[in-house]
């Protein structure tokens, strides 16, 4: 769960069945407007080039970003030219815009800036998906795939392919907003062309995805990253008997803690609420410690991270076969 989702969201308690009649109503809505596309009495734009959009279910960090990063490389690898299109959550765009390696976090948002910065691809940023589409192919016409960042209850979106990211630990109470975290009920995961899971899921989940194609995948790092310098790299070893402090501004931010652990480093805690607006403050360490923090927030804090800042950058491993799903569903769209 996100640090900053409401503590209710985890058990079925008196807050969440007192907000549960607003959930009743935001799932009739969220229903009433996905049948309202299915039935073309709203109309999602199909753009001319196969579209993959890359989503969840429930509000949170379930490794959303580094799924789109992947499949940005797999594609690459496979022949194919991928753009991204974002929302650019934490923003300040109204329209459209392109999103340079290393633009600023607080216009674009910080995970469109991470993806340019990390992806090689062009990516485009805007409210209005189709929109951010339109713009990003007349910029880049040699672009031949789109994929969507978090963008599965985008609907106005025509898409050829879904892939719905899941970490069960985020589904929490599994009543939908308010009274929960979901965004769309469990059962829309039956509906997805493929899902990926972060970790184990329960044999109760693994019933309700029926015969929807199933990959684990895990988030895996190699060398830290000076925050100043990238070129500059350091094992988890140097960090090892000094004072380390450890912060994300993720939407699990235990995570990342637990990833730190587990290379025998003992740390310092520092979570942050997911998309925080960092300040030199907050990135404060006494003089001879270290600060170690993920790739999302570097992108907000290295002009003003103190010198022996360090970046963890993690990449989604996959199991065998997901990609050529993936590249078998678009070879054989009606837009490929």
């Amino acid at each position: 769960m996100p640090r900053s989702a409401p503590a209710f969201w985890q058990h079925r308690g008196v807050p969440a069945w007192s907000l549960f009649p607003l959930s009743l109503l935001f799932a009739f809505l969220a229903g009433l407007r996905r049948r309202l596309f299915a039935v073309g009495l709203k109309r999602a734009e199909r753009l001319p080039v196969p579209v993959v959009v890359v989503g969840n279910i429930a509000v949170g960090g379930s490794g959303k970003t580094p799924v789109a990063l992947w499949l940005a490389d797999e594609l690459k690898r496979r022949g194919h030219k991928p753009g991204i299109v974002s929302r650019g959550y934490g923003g300040s765009v109204d329209s459209v815009a392109e999103v340079p390696a290393g633009g600023d976090p607080t216009r674009f948002g910080d995970e469109p800036v991470l993806m340019a910065s990390a992806s090689g691809c062009p990516v485009f940023v805007g409210r209005d998906r189709p929109a951010a589409g339109r713009a990003l192919l007349a910029a880049h016409p040699d672009v031949d795939v789109l994929i969507a960042d978090d963008g599965l209850q985008h609907y106005r979106l025509a898409r050829d392919v879904e892939i719905v990211v899941v970490d069960e630990a985020t589904l929490g109470n599994r009543l939908r907003l308010p009274a929960g975290p979901l965004r769309e009920g469990s059962g829309r995961l039956a509906e997805a062309t493929v899902v990926f899971a972060h970790g184990d899921l329960s044999p109760g989940l693994m019933r309700v995805l029926g015969s929807t194609p199933l990959f684990g995948f895990r988030l895996v790092g190699g060398a830290f990253e000076r925050v100043g310098d990238r070129r500059e790299t350091c094992p988890a070893e140097a960090f090892r008997g000094r004072r380390v402090h450890a912060m994300a501004g993720i939407g699990r931010p235990e995570r990342f803690f637990g990833q730190l652990e587990s290379m025998g480093l003992v740390i310092e805690r520092r979570p942050f609420p997911d998309h925080h607006a960092f300040t030199a403050a907050d990135l404060a360490i006494p003089d001879g410690d270290v600060l170690l923090m993920t790739e999302k927030d570097a992108v907000k804090c290295a002009p003003f991270a103190p010198a022996d800042s360090w970046v963890w950058p993690v990449r989604a491993q996959l199991a065998p076969g997901a990609a050529e799903l993936i590249v078998e569903k678009l070879d054989g769209s009606p837009t490929a």
